[in-house]
């Protein structure tokens, strides 16, 4: 079988296995340990700045993300294993297979998911596996051990490079875009990892204050947190006198209202809310909840643990979330309570430069359906303005109807304006009713850049579960699509700031927060809009459809003082 078509040079594959590593260069394959293979990589990176091939970038460019070196391009093999296949699964057994097309082995154990195997013993097929593998073929992957000598590790390293060789085949079959989005995909597995060695700085006298603010003094031994929480409980249980409920038990908590005159059917947050005003008990326990959160999960304990000597936090993030694509982190990263943003500050002779995507998913809806009308919408600042003018409808009924058309809601004053928005703009809706069709009949779709979105149907189903798939596909292509071009905007991001020494700090959905010198603040917010502006380019292919970010120099994350609104 002729060799599969290379990746675009130049080109180094590379394995790595606890203290052991081999990488590929021009055809041939060096192994040793990682301390003494380190340099030359460092070298390779400074004087070529080649494509890394790696099965991940967590396995492959750890060690070479923690010693400082800036990787400029590489190609994760989880990563695009994830675009091709859908899904969270990305081992090399299951890439392997699905380039050769044939079942996936069992999944390794990974207690962590994110930390998963992703180095493959390889060995013979004996000849009850002769039937099961593809024609030419004597290697199956299987997890490499720590502890590998240096010719397993070699053998890795040269599957390694062919399960990428063949995917790039798969992507470019689908189109440069396919291509170009693994890129990026494989730049924010990177970025991830830079993510994680950085930092995001924090204010801790502040976050001190705050916390305390919300979840009282820090206790000095187990007594005195007992009586904090306890006088917590009691701002709520003061509301009824003589009741008494434990307010961590929904139950307790929903015979409480009742006794109160508030009867409702559950005790999550967005069912009391619209009782707020009806009795000072519910207004009390929403309080309390939004207190307790922090005293429980983003209290002193969360600090202490979290927050380094040098007053960053830290926690592992990952690329792609596995469903719609998203940047995804832990430990309060990602869903850090309001209150507690303040604390995010940035650095001595430093700020931020935080950068919002505007109407994100109806811009990238008029991207993916080439809807020539919704793309002239588009190049306003407001694309709900144009929008509401064409339907005749105030502002705030055509920005219903539009996020209505991607969730899948068509009952009440949203149906009226669906009815407006199917005549105004076909090719838009179009796309929409199909994404659903094929929702409803279990048919997998792709996003814009090619990844799968698997949709599976159930004979015992009941049409309402088909429906909400079927609600889910409408939204999952449009919002798969946008994390794609998010993806490509940080990376663009991350490799412009370079010259001025900017790095991003946080990925939040559509956000992005840069930390850079003061004096860099004002070539930073042109970083940002020149990258959204180029990215936006390349993944649409065109200039039709215009994406927006506001654009804001802080000091804080939760400041929100001056800003512009640029794009495409």
């Amino acid at each position: 079988m002729p060799p599969a078509p290379m990746l675009p040079p130049p080109r180094v594959a590379l394995a790595v296995s606890g203290d052991r590593a081999a990488y590929r260069w021009h055809e041939r394959t060096y192994a040793g340990e990682l301390t003494a293979i380190l340099p030359t990589l460092e070298a390779l990176e400074r004087e070529h700045s080649p494509r890394w091939v790696v099965a991940s970038a967590t396995a492959g460019l750890g060690q070479l993300v923690d010693r400082g070196t800036r990787v400029a391009r590489s190609w994760d093999v989880a990563e695009v294993h994830r675009l091709i296949a859908g899904g969270w699964r990305a081992d090399l057994g299951a890439a392997w297979a699905t380039v050769h097309d044939q079942p996936w082995p069992t999944a390794p154990v990974d207690p962590e998911r994110r930390r998963e195997a992703t180095l493959f013993d390889v060995r013979e097929i004996d000849p009850g596996e002769a039937a099961a593998a593809p024609a030419g073929s004597d290697r199956v992957p299987y997890p490499l051990a720590t502890g590998a000598d240096p010719s397993q590790v070699s053998a890795a390293v040269e599957v390694i490079d062919e399960v990428a060789r063949r995917q790039y085949v798969r992507l470019d079959a689908f189109g440069p875009r396919a291509v170009a989005t693994a890129y990026s995909e494989s730049a924010a597995a990177v970025l991830a990892l830079e993510l994680e060695r950085d930092g995001l700085p924090i204010d801790r006298v502040r976050a001190e204050e705050l916390i305390a603010a919300a979840a009282g003094p820090r206790p000095r031994n187990a007594g005195e947190a007992a009586a904090i929480r306890a006088a917590r409980d009691e701002r709520v249980l003061c509301h009824l006198p003589g009741r008494r409920a434990d307010l961590r038990n929904p139950a307790d908590v929903q015979a409480l209202l009742a006794a109160a005159g508030v009867n409702v059917p559950s005790t999550r947050a967005w069912v009391l809310e619209p009782f707020r005003r009806s009795h000072p008990l519910v207004a009390a326990l929403l309080d309390w909840r939004k207190d307790e959160r922090i005293a429980t999960t983003y209290g002193y304990r969360w600090l202490d643990e979290h927050v380094g000597p040098d007053n960053r936090l830290r926690g592992a993030w990952t690329a792609c979330d596995g469903a719609a694509g998203r940047m995804t982190a832990r430990n309060g990263l990602h869903n850090l309570p309001q209150p507690l943003r303040p604390a995010v500050a940035a650095e001595p002779g430093h700020v931020f430069v935080r950068a919002d995507l505007g109407q994100i998913e109806p811009r990238v809806l008029a991207a993916l359906s080439g809807d020539a009308a919704f793309a002239a919408a588009s190049r306003a600042d407001d694309l709900y303005a144009p929008v509401a003018a064409t339907l005749g409808v105030p502002r705030s009924a055509a920005k219903i109807a539009v996020l209505a058309a991607m969730y899948g809601q068509r009952s009440g004053a949203a149906g009226a304006a669906l009815r407006g928005l199917e005549r105004a703009f076909p090719a838009a809706m179009a796309l929409l009713d199909d994404a659903y069709a094929a929702g409803l009949q279990g048919r997998s779709l792709r996003t814009f850049g090619g990844r799968l979105i698997q949709l599976h149907s159930r004979p015992d189903e009941t049409p309402a579960i088909a429906a909400g798939r079927g609600r889910y596909a409408r939204n999952a292509v449009v919002q798969g699509s946008a994390a794609e071009l998010f993806k490509a905007w940080a990376a663009t991001v991350r490799h412009e700031l370079q010259p001025i020494s900017g790095r991003i700090v946080l990925c939040l959905h559509d956000e992005l927060l840069v930390h850079v010198a003061e004096r860099h603040a004002e070539a930073a917010v042109a970083t940002v809009h020149r990258a959204l502006t180029d990215s936006a380019r390349r993944w649409v292919g065109s200039e039709q459809v215009r994406f927006i970010a506001d654009v804001r120099v802080v000091r804080r994350w939760d400041e929100a003082k001056g800003g512009a609104i640029s794009g495409t």
